[in-house]
């Protein structure tokens, strides 16, 4: 009997690192770049876009522009005093959890795609691809700049 007990206890340890459970995270969060939050020490990657990265800097008719800051700045401005609710979709490769972050109804990564501070990517997700559209289309953020 000890032994089926064993061989059981070791073939779950075997099969374990193969189960893959998200991970819900929700509460205030800390926007550490455009496409990044803190969620009390969670890390937490927007799902499907991509924001320049927070030292980035692009050029606005012919002038110098800290897209990156910006785009971080708008973050944290959607995030303040919020509770977000994050889904996990993924880790990324850096280990970080990759996820649909929302404030109520509004989903985070389409309002920054949607303000024009962040691209999607379709080959993770075409969730967003006409949100890019729209903003493209309307010359706003990265749009209207080189980047």
């Amino acid at each position: 009997m000890q032994h089926i007990i064993f061989a059981a206890s070791i073939l779950g340890l075997v099969l374990a690192p193969s189960i893959v459970r998200a991970q819900d995270v929700s509460g205030p969060a800390h926007a550490v770049d455009g496409d990044t939050l803190n969620m009390a020490g969670i890390v937490v990657r927007l799902h499907g876009m991509d924001a320049p990265e927070l030292n980035q800097g692009c050029v606005r008719a012919g002038a110098p522009w800290t897209c990156g800051r910006e785009a971080a700045g708008k973050l944290s401005t959607l995030v303040a005093d919020q509770s977000v609710r994050c889904e996990q979709r993924d880790i990324d490769d850096y280990g970080r959890i990759v996820a649909t972050c929302r404030i109520g109804h509004t989903d985070l990564s389409a309002a920054m795609i949607d303000a024009g501070l962040a691209v999607a990517l379709p080959h993770f997700s075409t969730f967003y691809v006409a949100n890019e559209a729209r903003a493209r289309g309307r010359r706003i953020g990265l749009w209207d700049s080189e980047f």
